[in-house]
């Protein structure tokens, strides 16, 4: 069991520690950095006639656009930070979930800003439309998730935190993110392998929009919703109050509520990422009150 523990806590401090997480937010930054650039040459090598790619990609006629390329290295790392989280605290790893799935709303409202057609008739145009939800989403998620950050920093009861229970607890949350760090990794690997050999595969057209959007984040929250399960699950042996476990559940329905936002499209998948996101804060608004009830009494 000792050689278990320092298997995991030599791990650990390998991929998670904390310089390890500035050295990774410097390779990612760079990364983004040089993407962007690249992305807004081939738009521009396109446009004289450089080069010949296909241009039915909605990601290759604007340079607005190239903004997609590094906020998908940004939001690589904050799946990092995910799990760089999970072990420390179980509200900002939920935190960083939502902000997660904003992200990808922003992402995709520069694409869609690339294509926004300027007319009289702005909400009889589908996307012009769904530009205006997103816009409208990306705010309120902001808000939400700065409320969801302020009710999370409420003190821990009962002196919770120096507990040997929970230190036991926060050992299993390291071996998940430890197991976590190189899963993502290999699905990372693995879809941009898939997706590089699909357009390899087509002649003259680069795959939907939708597809390239959803492209890895869909498995990404699939994950989620297991790790949550097992999180729900190990806390009973931690735990047995009900506002504790209603909490950690009601955490679970809502990242399965954002996974379902991405087997839909439209205004349905907004209102569904909003829904859960403010379903999150409402059960940890609820379970600080617990908290606070058992503090008084």
């Amino acid at each position: 069991m000792t050689k278990k523990k320092n298997l995991v806590s030599y791990l650990f401090d390998k991929i998670l520690s904390e310089g390890t997480r500035e050295k990774t937010e410097k390779i990612i930054l760079k990364v983004a950095i040089v993407s962007f650039f690249i992305h807004l040459a081939l738009i521009y090598f396109m446009k004289f006639d450089v080069i010949d790619l296909p241009s039915n990609s909605e990601l290759l006629q604007n340079p607005i656009s190239a903004v997609y390329t590094p906020f998908s290295f940004i939001l690589i790392y904050e799946v990092y930070l995910l799990i760089y989280y999970l072990p420390k605290s179980f509200t900002t790893y939920i935190t960083k979930q939502y902000e997660i799935i904003t992200l990808i709303i922003i992402r995709k409202l520069f694409k869609d800003l690339s294509a926004l057609e300027l007319t009289e008739n702005w909400f009889e145009i589908k996307g012009d439309l769904q530009f205006t939800y997103d816009l409208v989403a990306s705010l309120l998620l902001f808000y939400l998730i700065f409320l969801f950050q302020k009710h999370g920093k409420q003190k821990i009861t009962e002196g919770e935190a120096i507990k040997p229970v929970i230190e036991r607890f926060v050992e299993r949350k390291k071996l998940i993110a430890v197991i976590l760090v190189p899963l993502f990794f290999i699905m990372a690997l693995y879809t941009l392998i898939d997706w590089s050999a699909g357009i390899s595969m087509l002649s003259n057209t680069i795959p939907s929009f939708e597809s390239i959007n959803n492209l890895f984040f869909d498995q990404f929250f699939t994950v989620l919703i297991l790790v949550d399960v097992v999180l729900l699950l190990i806390s009973f042996f931690y735990t047995d109050k009900f506002h504790k476990i209603i909490r950690n559940s009601g955490f679970v329905i809502s990242t399965i509520l954002i996974r379902m936002s991405f087997g839909v499209s439209g205004l349905i998948s907004t209102i569904l990422i909003v829904v859960a996101v403010l379903f999150g804060l409402a059960i940890l608004t609820i379970h600080n009150k617990y908290e606070n009830n058992i503090a008084t009494n």
